[in-house]
C-alpha cells in the first residue's frame, strides 16, 4: 500500500528528505576535508552544547567522562536537525513558487544551511566568523555549498 503525501505534508516529508540528503554530502565534505588536510574534528558542536545547556541552567548529567561522550554525540546530532530543519525551510519556500531559478534555489539553500548551522554558534559566542582566516571560510562554505548542491538536487528529483 502506497500513501501520496499532499500539501504540508508534502512540503514537510520531502523538505526533511533533502535535507538529510544534504547534510549527508555536508558531513561527506566536512571528513573529506579531515583526510585530505589531516585535521581533526572540530570541537565546536560539542562546544555549542555545553553553551546551550549553561544559558538554559541545565546540566548534562554524569560524570566529566559521561558528560564529555553525550556532547560528542549531542552536537552532530543537532547538527542533523539543522540540515533537517533548513531543508524543510528549503522546500516550504520553494512550495510558494520562489525561488524560480536554480541558481537562486542553490543561493537560498547554500545560505540556510550556513544560517542553521553556524547562527546558533555564534549567537552563543562559541565561535565569531568575523575572525575567521580565509582557510577557515572555504573549510566552511564548500560542505555547505555541497548541503545545497545535493538538497536541491533532492528536490528536483522528488517534484518532477
Amino acid at each position: 500500500m502506497t500513501t501520496k503525501l499532499t500539501g504540508i505534508g508534502r512540503t514537510v516529508g520531502h523538505g526533511l528528505v533533502a535535507g538529510a540528503v544534504g547534510t549527508t554530502a555536508l558531513n561527506a565534505a566536512t571528513y573529506a576535508d579531515m583526510v585530505v588536510r589531516a585535521r581533526p574534528a572540530s570541537s565546536t558542536p560539542e562546544a555549542t552544547v555545553e553553551r546551550g545547556a549553561e544559558l538554559l541552567g541545565m546540566t548534562i548529567p554524569g560524570d566529566e567522562e559521561t558528560r564529555k561522550a553525550r556532547e560528542s554525540g549531542l552536537g552532530p546530532l543537532l547538527g542533523t536537525a539543522a540540515g533537517l530543519g533548513a531543508g524543510v525551510a528549503l522546500n516550504a519556500l520553494l512550495s510558494t513558487g520562489r525561488p524560480r531559478s536554480l541558481n537562486g534555489t542553490l543561493g537560498v539553500a547554500w545560505l540556510l544551511a550556513m544560517a542553521a548551522g553556524n547562527g546558533p554558534m555564534t549567537v552563543l559566542g562559541v565561535t565569531d566568523p568575523r575572525t575567521w582566516s580565509l582557510t577557515d571560510w572555504v573549510a566552511d562554505i564548500v560542505p555547505h555549498a555541497a548541503y545545497a548542491a545535493a538538497a536541491t538536487a533532492a528536490l528536483r528529483t522528488m517534484s518532477g
